[in-house]
């Protein structure tokens, strides 16, 4: 049986150095829709379960609700979603406008583009391998939290 190997150096400087580089590589083919990243998922996932309360969408993309504000405003400023009344007084709901349902389907395009580009980098088969450790790591990360992870789909 084969020894292995203990992991060297720290887990999360790692993933967040990797984070930082796939950024970037989305946010190249991004640009020309004339969004970044975060602001492709977040207009995805608003197209997707959207009309959607802040705090529902905060937790089906695992951030917390002043990042998911912060990351609103400019959406809503450029009329691509709307933050409406909900059901009652205290409530708000998240929903994307036809603008909004447009600019989702333009930078859709172009993040297909970068999914491929990245596939053809990396190889599919380390993508793959990739995301089944991946999901591996945020079931048992999420287990026991009662935020279970939503993941899956374009962009998200």
């Amino acid at each position: 049986m084969q020894d292995v190997i203990p992991p060297r150096g720290c887990t999360n400087l790692k993933l967040r150095q990797l984070d930082r580089m796939a950024t970037r590589h989305y946010d190249r083919y991004l640009a020309g829709a004339g969004l970044k990243n975060m602001q492709y998922s977040l207009l995805a996932h608003v197209v997707r379960l959207g009309p959607i309360r802040p705090g529902d969408l905060a937790r089906r993309m695992q951030m917390d609700a002043s990042t998911l504000t912060r990351n609103l405003q400019p959406l809503a400023a450029r009329g691509w979603v709307r933050i409406g009344a909900g059901d009652d007084a205290r409530s708000r709901l998240v929903e994307a406008t036809e603008s909004g349902r447009a600019k989702q389907a333009e930078a859709q395009r172009a993040w297909k583009q970068a999914q491929v580009a990245l596939n053809e980098r990396l190889g599919v088969q380390r993508v793959a391998v990739l995301h089944e450790l991946l999901d591996a790591c945020i079931e048992c990360l999420d287990a026991g939290t009662g935020n279970a992870a939503e993941s899956g789909g374009e962009g998200g």
